[in-house]
């Protein structure tokens, strides 16, 4: 069928113009960093990444410095099976939370595809390191433009800092990924829910995050089922809010596992 005859239906021409478009690209956004409204300290809490149906397959620490307006934060789960993911981001919080580096680290049978991925906000770079099909070791070096909103390594810190009723509306993000990308994540509130500790009832915020991949990708990413699912995050809020769980992928293409505050159990 020959789309550009004339006789083409309306509906046609339509898609054809806005595939065009999507293929010459889009607008960037940039977004806003996020206010400090809490500043962030010394933290070590221990965590438990779990299926969704509640089956634990890594424990983990969440280890926190801050030296002045600088604050180091490194999450490391280690695997039932071996596997490692260890993620060390460098932020800022002088008035606004911005992220300088980010280090990850994913290997192990639990990541089908192993890599090491540096992030350097002010050289504006991001690198991949990863084995191939063949087993090459191979690194990509990607010079970007990174928005000063990056949400590598500090997402629960950003939801913990902004007010339930107007979030922002997006966050960015760069995806590990052998050639690293930046997408959007469009933040969304889903509501309160309840949840309690002892015989204390307490009520979260959930936040909805979706991965918005620009470009022709984008369109065609729930067509061919790559479109990422969407990540939860729920933050206590209050005087001092804090981070309660979340349910999210740690590798493109994965399946949703949960994170969450363990207590530490002592020998009888």
């Amino acid at each position: 069928m020959d789309l550009t005859a004339p006789a083409c239906p309306a509906g046609w021409r339509r898609a054809r113009i806005v595939a065009a478009a999507v293929m010459i690209g889009s607008v960037t956004v940039r977004g806003e960093p996020v206010p400090v409204r809490y500043a962030e300290g010394i933290v070590h809490a221990f965590l438990v990444l779990r299926t969704t149906e509640g089956t634990a397959i890594a424990d983990g620490d969440l280890i926190q410095v801050a030296r002045g307006d600088r604050v180091t934060s490194r999450l490391v789960f280690h695997f039932r099976d071996g596997s490692v993911n260890d993620e060390t981001a460098v932020f800022s919080q002088r008035q606004q939370f911005r992220l300088l580096s980010d280090h990850l680290v994913q290997k192990g049978p639990s990541f089908p595809q192993p890599l090491e991925m540096s992030l350097d906000a002010a050289g504006a770079s991001v690198t991949v390191r990863y084995s191939d099909d063949h087993g090459q070791q191979k690194t990509e070096t990607e010079h970007m433009d990174l928005p000063p909103d990056l949400a590598n390594g500090i997402l629960p810190t950003l939801l913990k800092n902004v007010r339930a009723g107007a979030p922002p509306k997006q966050l960015s993000f760069v995806a590990a990924t052998p050639k690293p990308r930046l997408v959007k994540l469009a933040v969304s509130v889903a509501g309160q829910d309840r949840f309690s500790t002892g015989r204390m009832a307490r009520t979260a915020t959930h936040y909805v995050l979706k991965v918005e991949i620009g470009g022709l990708s984008g369109v065609l990413a729930p067509l061919v089922g790559k479109q990422p699912p969407d990540s939860h995050v729920w933050i206590l809020g209050g005087e001092a809010p804090t981070f309660v769980k979340s349910e999210q992928p740690l590798y493109l293409g994965g399946p949703l596992w949960r994170i969450e505050v363990m207590s530490p159990a002592w020998p009888r």
